[in-house]
Formats: C-alpha cells, structure tokens, sequence
C-alpha cells in the first residue's frame, strides 16, 4: 500500500488525468439507460473536484444533471435513483444535484456552494446543446453577479483562516482546508474566472505552480496510505511522506520545512488577491484610506492600507533603518504592500549582511518592540526573510516541528502567537482576564518581556533535550550586540531562564503548601519578576493552541502568582493564618470537634461559609452513611464528598468519576481525628454530560454514594466505558518521580504518562495497596498526556526509600 501511495503522490497530475478518464468512461457508460428512459433532453455535467478533473484516490464524484423546465424534474426522480445506484455499484462514491438551466443561473444566497461548484463545470454526456446553452447563461450570470460570488466567496475565505487562527504553522495541518492549502488555491483559480482585470491572480496562480504540485501530492499519498478521504497530515504520515514522496528520503523536520515554504508562498498569493479585490471596495473605505495615507513619511508612503518603500537605498541599506520600517508598521498596525516584500527579499542577504556587520541597538529594538502592535511588525519581519537576519539563532526554530499532542503550532509561530498576547492584554482587548489585563498595565518596560519571549524558546532549534539552556545562550550572544544596560539584561535572562518555573508549580505543587511559596521566592527577587513571569507563562500557555489556557488554567496561575506576591511582600504568615479560633468559624454546636484534626491548610483554603457547608454534609453523613455533593464552579465541577474513612476511598471516587467520562483537574483529601474524611475534588466534564442532561447530576451523586457504600463494584463500571480515540502515533511511556524536599510533611509523587479513563483510579488503587495515605493530589491533562502528583504519607510519615521502590514498580505497571 505504501508503494502504491507513493506512486500516486510522486505524480499526482497523471494520476488525475487516469481517474477522470476512468471515471469518464463509468459515467458514459451507466448514462445510456438514464439517457434512453428519459424522453426529454437532460445533460450531465462534471462540477466541482470532477468538473476541474482533480479526483484525488476518494474524493466525491460531484454530478449535475441538467433539465430543461421544471416539468422535466418529477419525471426523472426514478431515472436518475437508478442511475445513482449504478454508479454506487461501480465503486463511485456519487454526490449528484439534479436542476434546471434556469435554476442554475439564478442567485441563490442560501446555495452559494451551488454557483462555486457550477465554476468548475465540464460536459459528460447527454444533450451537448442543453449544456452550451447552461454554458451562456452562466457565462452571463457570472459576469452581473461577479461583485457578489466574488465578496462571498472573500468572506468564506476570511471565515476559513480564521477558523485556524491565520496561519500555516499548524503542527498537523489539513492539507484541503487550512490557510496556503488546496482551498486557497481553488480561491486563487475561482477569481481568476470570476474578475474582469484577471491579471494580478493569474499572476498569483503561476507563482504558486510548484506548491499547487506540491499539495496535490500530499493530499493523493494522504489519501491513498489512509484508504479514505483523509486531509490531516498527521505525526505518522509526516515521517511515511518524507521517507516515501521525495526522489530521496530526507528527515520529516526538513520535509515539513519544504510543506511551511509552500504552504506560505499559497497563502500570501491568496492574501495578495484577497487584497486586490478588497481594493474595489466602497468610497467611504477608500476615504479611511486615503486618511490613513497620510501617515506616509519622507522614506515611506502609505497607499490602499500598504506600507510602500519610497526610497530602497536609505530604507534598507542598515539594520537601524530596517527596524525603523518595521516600528512604523507596528506602531499603525499597516502590512507591507506585496511590492514591499518583494524589494526586502530581494535584498535579504545585504540586510543579513547589515545585521551582522552592524547590528541595530538596543534602543533601536527597544522602540520596535514597545509598539502596540509588536507581534503584527514581527509576523512582517517573519514573511519577508528580515527575523532570521535580525534574531542569532532564529533561522533554526523557523517552520520548526516540535512534535507532542498538545502544541498546535511551529516553534516559530507559537512565540508570535504568544506576543501577540501580550499586545491584547497591553491594548486592554479581546476577551483576557481582567486581572491579567490591570497586571500587564503595571509593567514598567513591556519591551524586556516581548524580547524574552521572543527568546525564550529559541534553544529549541540547537538544544533540543535543554532548550532553556539554548535560548539563554542566543540570547546572550543577542543582548551583547544591542549593547543594553545590565538591568536589562539581566531581566530578560531571568524570564528565558524561569520561563517554566509557575507552569511546573501549576501542573506539579500543592500552591497552599507553605513550601510551594518559600519555593516561589527562591527563584523569584522582585515584584516585577514575578509580573513579568507571571504574564509570559499566561501568553506561552495560551499560545500553546486556542484552547490552552482554559477558565480553570487563568484561575490557578492567578492563584500561583497570589502566592508568590503574598510571600514576597510577607503578608502571608503563619502567625496571621494560625491565629484564627476555630470557634469562631462557625456558631453549630460540633463544628469545633469535626475540625479537630484537619490540617491548619484547610482553614486557610476555606472561608467561614464553606467550613460551615461542610460541617452540614458532615450532618448528612451521620445520618446516611455518607454525603455527595456535585456544583458546578467557572470552568469546573466541584465534587464534595465527607465519608468514614477506609482504605481506598479516593481511589473508588476517582473511578466513578472516571465511568461518567469526567477529567479530574484537581483533588484534596482531609481528615479528622474522628476518622471523618472530607475530599473536594474538581473536574472537567469533556462531553458537558452534566449541562446538556440536568438529571445526571443526580445520578452521578448516586453512583458515588453507592461507591462508597459497596453496593456497586468500580471496576464493573468501568469496564462499560469504553475508552477515548487517541490521535497521534506513539504512546507516551509513564514517567514516575519521588521528591521528599517539596513538602514539610509528605512525599511528593509526580507521575507523568498517557492520560485514559481510569488511570488515577488504578494510580490511587496502587498508592492504596501499599498502605499509603493520600493527603492531596494535583492533576493536569495536556492533551493526552497526564501529569498526577500524589502527596502521601506512610503511617504519618514521608516514604522512605525501599517504598518507593515499591511504589515505583507499582505505579509503572497501574500506569502502563
């Protein structure tokens, strides 16, 4: 199978041109008894992929059959069924439309994808007069209605680039939809058809020849190793495709380089003519315009919205003022005009040479990158060729691939991104956090740290296994040639070098362990590093993919930060904490007792309120056995459950969370001298089980309830699950890690490994059977890989060193 993929995807244009005559032949041929039965003229034509002769191994065969009235349509229902089913018998997946000349040609608004399709239209069989005759009229049509099929087809092309984020850099991109692929090239080809000045997308259309053969390969070898109609280019078929499509292998790192080189070549064509036909706009854009083009300055000139080099020489001749052109656009949010980016790469080795002779300054940068609209100058600089002469190192990490399942993005991509996130906290906008957006006003020089995130993951290109150690090294060969002040420097060196410090403190410590903040503030000096720190982790996490820095995720890096400046200003003490009277936490008679015996971190995490709604669930368990309860939080459900303590408690929780198909975030487990036990555990509900059916609440709370009481067996709920699809290709092997320094009193055990259904039941099964106490458990998914770290005691101690070895064992096979 592999050999005939790549056969097919080495030469896509004959393999085209051997199906459609295929398919031709199938259609003529099954045509002659639906052209005998029906006595009318009808024609059939080839539209879409089939009209344009691109049938790729599974696409569609789209099918017109053509009327002549509308009388004509009820006498060939049945004709045409049979017709269908033929064709279905011949192994030809058939979408077929059965209309009328009139209809055809008529603006439909609701049925846009109709007159896109009849773009592509070529005669099969039938009556060839019915067809010229179509022909004329649509050739009419598309000439009075061009201004609308032309803004429509614009709009659904804003709408797809946006649905991926505007760019190319995905890590496993759909080669049919995603911005630069086959779609935008069907673009580029539908307005040449539908524009009276056809000149700047024909041109468009030769300059993307080479990357149309390109795309065309990708997508028949996808579809042929698949057995389907498959366009998403994943991890597994990246490697098939470098090892099989090129004359010679070569790695799937440089083969997805060659994929972003052509991929951006199509995307900027189909931006360049998006733009040309956004020209024809209405006067009142024109006059925005013309207002705009009055920001033009003695080098530069602003024309239609387009930045234009007035002056090549001055403008390009040193690195100063290249950064200078590049401070305009980021300072009015203007792009370089196509005329503009062409002049640059032309030059791209005298500005390379520019940079290296005679690098620009720090001032120079720091003005670049203290515009409001930084991430959208340096996404210019990245188009033109000029980031990789400007950034030591940069060049590696461009189009890099950095392969898990959780980045979307290329390395480079995911650093614009996140810069681009610290513009819309700066300008207030967009739909961050409020208190993310007041922290980003209260940095003194933002310019420290977008130039710390633009570094900061750059050793990922030189130093794959100690990025960090990478990024620190080009970015000290960066700062010498800007020849900054020592504060500075020094700044930006801090954030490379701590860059994962909170996000390691979010996913792997306890934030209310009185550890956890004397950790914080040994690696952390100052106020300001931490709003810096605190800022470049809540841009990395988001710029991780769209969905990264959920609800859940902004609640606890504001909680981590919390922390930090509490204990950095020292007003989190132990003596104002240990000062409350449990008395006073509540007035019910018994409260005192059922405290007695927690630790003194639940009086700190828990207001007076809570304690006392515990204290109530307290009530329900002595008089039924045991007390659930399931609230719904921003971004979570919290599951309250107060027991009698007994061996594997938490583990039978998890496991009936786990049967509802729920993603634990966090849990906390407390007990009392009474043996009374309080766990609060808060989860994701993935499918919104709970939201979209009210009653499973209640269900749920029953199963936990007759969990714990016996009456229902965890591993028979749990064998009914059936497990999540996982994308991708490699399992991720557990990962198992004791540490007896985090914590004053316990054993920290962070296990890393491929998240499913059950695992932090089987984990704390494990933990459970080696007579081990969990005193709390933290837990992140990213993607599919689980990140558990279990504080436990053993009989009220930490672990020594023969249990973990133990435990090791044990926790590698329950996570296996």
């Amino acid at each position: 199978m592999s050999g005939d993929a790549a056969a097919i995807g080495r030469d896509p244009l004959s393999f085209f041109a051997r199906r459609t005559a295929f398919v031709d032949s199938v259609v003529r041929t099954k045509a002659e008894s639906l052209l005998q039965a029906v006595g009318s003229p009808i024609a059939i034509a080839a539209v879409g992929g089939y009209g344009r002769s691109e049938l790729f191994p599974f696409s569609d065969i789209d099918l017109l059959i053509l009327a002549e009235n509308e009388p004509d349509l009820a006498r060939l229902k049945a004709p045409v069924a049979e017709f269908v089913r033929l064709l279905w018998d011949s192994g030809l997946k058939v979408s077929q439309s059965v209309r009328t000349v009139g209809e055809c040609s008529r603006l439909n608004e609701q049925n846009i994808e109709l007159h896109i399709s009849l773009l592509d239209i070529r005669f099969i069989a039938g009556a060839l007069e019915l067809f010229e005759a179509l022909r004329q009229r649509l050739h009419e049509f598309q000439q009075q209605q061009s201004d609308r099929l032309i803004r429509r087809l614009s709009e659904m092309a804003q709408q797809r680039h946006s649905k991926f984020q505007n760019t190319v850099y995905h890590l496993e991109p759909n080669v049919k939809e995603a911005p630069g692929t086959i779609r935008d090239i069907h673009l580029l080809n539908w307005l040449g058809v539908l524009l009276s000045d056809k000149a700047p997308v024909l041109e468009a259309i030769a300059e993307t020849d080479a990357a149309r053969r390109f795309l065309y390969s990708i997508r028949c070898f996808l579809h042929a190793v698949s057995g389907r109609d498959n366009n998403l280019l994943t991890f597994e078929q990246q490697d098939e495709a470098a090892r099989l499509l090129p004359e010679e292998p070569i790695s799937a790192e440089g083969w997805m380089r060659m994929y972003y080189r052509h991929a951006r070549a199509v995307f900027q064509s189909g931006v360049r003519a998006l733009e040309f036909v956004d020209a024809r706009q209405s006067s009142l854009v024109r006059q925005f315009r013309d207002w705009r083009g009055r920001l033009s300055t003695s080098d530069l000139t602003v024309s239609q919205n387009r930045i234009l080099i007035r002056n090549p020489a001055a403008t390009l001749g040193s690195s100063e003022s290249v950064l200078g052109l590049f401070r305009f656009s980021a300072r009015h949010a203007i792009p370089l005009s196509w005329d503009a980016q062409r002049r640059i790469r032309g030059a791209n080795a005298e500005i390379a040479a520019a940079f290296c002779k005679r690098p620009a300054g720090y001032k120079s940068w720091r003005d670049l990158l203290s515009q409001p609209h930084t991430g959208f100058a340096l996404r210019q600089m990245q188009e033109s060729g000029v980031l990789s002469a400007a950034v030591p190192g940069w060049k590696t990490v461009e189009s890099l691939v950095v392969r898990d399942f959780y980045h979307r993005y290329t390395v480079d991509e995911h650093t614009l991104v996140a810069i681009d996130v610290i513009d819309g906290l700066i300008a207030r906008g967009g739909s961050f956090p409020a208190r993310f957006r007041e922290l980003a006003l209260e940095i003194d020089d933002p310019a420290v740290l977008r130039l710390a995130i633009l570094l900061h993951d750059i050793g990922k290109g030189t130093t794959p296994g100690d990025h960090v150690r990478g990024s620190l090294e080009a970015a000290s060969e960066m700062l010498a040639a800007l020849g900054g002040n020592e504060q500075t420097d020094a700044a930006v060196r801090f954030l490379i070098e701590h860059h994962l410090d909170l996000s390691g403190v979010m996913n792997g410590r306890d934030p209310d362990d009185p550890a956890t903040a004397r950790y914080l503030t040994s690696r952390i000096g100052t106020q300001e590093d931490l709003r810096r720190l605190t800022l470049l982790t809540y841009a990395d996490i988001s710029a991780v993919n769209p969905a990264a820095m959920t609800p859940w995720r902004a609640e606890q890096l504001w909680r981590v930060y919390s922390i930090a400046q509490k204990q950095l200003t020292r007003e989190l003490s132990e003596d104002r904490i240990v000062s409350v009277v449990v008395p006073e936490a509540g007035g019910q008679p018994g409260l005192a007792a059922f405290l007695e015996g927690f630790p003194m971190r639940y009086l700190r995490t828990n207001t007076k309120e809570q304690i006392a709604h515990h204290f109530s669930l307290e009530e329900k368990r002595r008089r039924d056995g045991v007390a659930v309860e399931i609230t719904h939080e921003p971004g979570a459900h919290l599951a309250t459950i107060v027991a009698r303590d007994q061996p594997g408690l938490f583990a039978s929780i998890c496991g009936a969370l786990a049967s509802f198909g729920m993603d634990i975030l966090k849990a906390e487990a407390s007990s009392n001298r009474c043996g009374c036990v309080l766990d609060l555990i808060r989860f994701a509900d993935p499918m919104r089980t709970l939201e979209m059916n009210p009653g499973e609440t209640e269900r749920l709370q029953w199963t936990i309830e007759c969990v714990l009481k016996g009456v229902i067996e965890v591993p028979d709920l749990l064998r009914r699950r059936r497990p999540r699809p996982r994308p991708g290709s490699a399992r991720l092997q557990p990962s198992i890690r004791f540490n007896n320094d985090a914590s004053d009193g316990s054993t920290l055990i962070e296990f890393i490994g491929e998240d499913r259904p059950g695992l932090l039941f089987d984990l704390a099964t494990a933990l459970t059977s080696a007579e081990c106490n969990i005193e709390l458990v933290l837990v992140d998914t990213e993607a599919h890989r689980a990140i558990d770290v279990f504080y436990v005691t053993q009989n009220g101690v930490k672990v020594d060193a023969e249990t973990q070895a133990e435990l090791q064992a044990r926790l590698k096979l329950a996570g296996a």
